[in-house]
């Protein structure tokens, strides 16, 4: 039950500013070890399958996460579940501090995987419950696209970290665990949004929620992340090896520039189309995304690092466009109590997506080469986008009157 006689204007902006910057920081975190991975295929023999089951263990613990636990802020509270969140990334950080095989990669990762499937349920509830009443649009596009923030700001400080400074295996994880720390200073002053109410332990269940009003456009919604997270596999799994193998090049500061492209203007599209309907943002959204993945494989077979980069960052773009467009279609019917479960089942969709092709494509790493693993994954993409441009709808006017009447509660 919310609880809107906590939630003065001061408090309000302090609670939606700080678990902005947690949502950011648990998923800079989980970006942080990835311009590290080319370190550990030289120095520590982790091969490229291997990297492939670390990258697909953080989403698998993400999933799980939402699967299980999903829902649980709605009952225990925002606060508690946010500060949980915080500190498995942290303790993620500090396993991997001290790395020499595929073991402490995969369970650091795990750990990560778990404070970012409650980051994906709880923190994004917490910013929708704190979120401005103007712009409307605002708590949805943040919480579609500061994920896609944290990461390549997380990849890219590792990156630079990793490659011009002393320490270079230690030192971006002790960065983000203080950072880490500083956000929980900051959602510790924080307000709390939801009553406690009995029931958490049996929202410790399998359990897949989304409000009826919102279902009819779960199906486009679902197609729209199946076609963009099978490409942040790709992206996460095996950006080192693409600079590597494809460019020539083992600076880290470069496979971290490889990981983020796919996410670096997720913001932007986002933002910029923030007052298109919400089936108009996945239609220009996934037309920008689909034309500039053909463009990434094309730019991979000829070995064209610029033009690499450069469709990969429209590609993000676009991607934030179709992102932003099915959270917000689904939260149009959703009422603030099942708001948690929407977002979690929004990321639970997403991180399946990304953990069912990475498993795949690491299994099939002994006998596929790079450019057929990427072909193989934008045909996923290319299949998803003429759904969504065929068959898109707009959420029905009863959820949209729904959501106004309950926007401020």
């Amino acid at each position: 039950m919310p609880l809107p006689d906590l939630l003065t204007d001061g408090r309000r902006r302090l609670g939606f500013v700080a678990v902005s910057l947690s949502l950011g920081a648990v998923f800079a975190a989980a970006g942080s070890p990835v311009s590290l991975y080319e370190t550990y295929r030289l120095e520590d023999g982790v091969n490229t399958g291997q990297l492939a089951v670390i990258a697909a263990s953080y989403f698998v613990a993400v999933a799980v996460a939402l699967l299980f636990f999903g829902r649980i802020s709605d009952h225990v509270g925002r606060r508690p579940i946010t500060f949980a969140a915080l500190g498995l990334a942290a303790a993620g950080c500090l396993l991997m501090l001290d790395v020499h095989n595929a073991v402490p990669l995969i369970i650091g990762r795990a750990l990560q995987g778990l404070g970012g499937g409650l980051a994906s349920s709880a923190v994004t509830a917490y910013i929708v419950d704190t979120s401005p009443a103007k712009p409307t649009w605002l708590g949805s596009v943040i919480t579609g696209t500061v994920p896609m923030v944290g990461l390549p700001a997380g990849a890219l400080l590792s990156g630079a970290l990793v490659e011009y400074e002393p320490a270079p295996r230690q030192l971006i994880y002790l960065v983000i665990v203080a950072l880490l720390a500083v956000c929980a200073v900051l959602v510790a002053l924080s307000p709390e949004t939801v009553r406690r109410i009995p029931g958490a332990s049996r929202t410790v269940r399998p359990h897949i929620h989304v409000p009826r009003a919102s279902r009819r456009v779960l199906p486009y919604a679902a197609a729209v992340i199946l076609g963009t997270w099978v490409m942040r596999s790709f992206y996460q799994a095996f950006g080192p090896a693409v600079s590597d193998d494809q460019f020539g090049t083992a600076n880290a500061l470069v496979a971290a520039a490889v990981f983020a492209s796919i996410m670096l203007l997720n913001p932007l599209g986002g933002f910029l189309t923030g007052r298109l309907s919400p089936a108009r943002k996945q239609r220009l959204g996934m037309s920008v995304f689909a034309i500039s993945i053909v463009a990434v494989v094309v730019s991979l077979a000829t070995g064209a690092t610029v033009p690499f980069l450069v469709a990969s960052l429209f590609a993000s773009a676009g991607w934030g466009v179709a992102f932003s467009g099915s959270v917000q279609s689904l939260l149009t019917g959703a009422e603030p109590q099942d708001r948690a479960g929407v977002l979690a089942t929004i990321y639970l969709i997403s991180y399946t997506s990304a953990a069912i092709p990475g498993l795949i494509a690491g299994a099939l790493t002994h006998t596929l080469t790079l450019l057929q693993v990427a072909l193989a994954m934008s045909t996923v993409t290319v299949v998803c986008s003429l759904f969504v441009l065929i068959a898109t709808r707009e959420p029905g006017p009863q959820a949209s009157s729904s959501a106004g009447s309950t926007r401020r509660d």
